[in-house]
């Protein structure tokens, strides 16, 4: 499900999962907060009422947006000032886009049991893994096994004889 937001005069599209940075919002790292001004919300293709949908985020940090330089001139009348602005925003994932009542309900249904199956499968990769590890040489290693072989010298090339008439 997707909810379309505004804070801090922008509009942003979330989905549960998403991390935007917007505004900087009252609150410290971990806090929970709603954004109330849902201006529309569905799922695909299917919209909803926006008045019943409530979008939750769960603030990452408070943080600075990138340098902005102003730099003003006038010509001719050596006049410059040059100025630095870094924006304060506040950086947020969101939990849930929904009802209320619907977040309650889709809580228990997470739950899921690991495949024993799964484990036993992967045991023996990892065995011939570790196996063709321990055959492969390493990289720039010298085996001793073998003596080292030098370059044979190159043979002069054929001078060609032109034959004048």
């Amino acid at each position: 499900m997707f909810a379309v937001v505004r804070t801090g005069g922008k509009q942003y599209r979330v989905a549960a999962g998403d991390k935007i940075a917007v505004e900087k919002l009252a609150g410290e790292a971990g806090d929970t907060i709603t954004l109330g001004d849902v201006l529309l919300a569905g799922e695909g293709e299917k919209l909803e009422d926006a008045g019943k949908v409530t979008v939750s985020a769960e603030i990452i940090a408070q943080a600075k947006s990138e340098k902005v330089i102003v730099f003003k001139k006038r010509r001719r009348h050596n006049y410059r000032r040059k100025n630095g602005h870094r924006q304060q925003m506040t950086l947020l994932r969101i939990t849930a886009v929904g009802d209320s009542k619907a977040e309650k309900k889709a809580a228990p249904k997470k739950e899921a049991a690991p495949k024993p199956e799964a484990k036993t499968d992967d045991a023996p990769k990892a065995e011939k893994k570790a196996d063709a590890k321990k055959a492969a040489p390493k990289k720039g290693a010298v085996e001793e096994k073998t003596p080292a072989k030098k370059a044979a010298p190159k043979k002069a090339a054929a001078k060609k004889t032109e034959d004048k008439k």
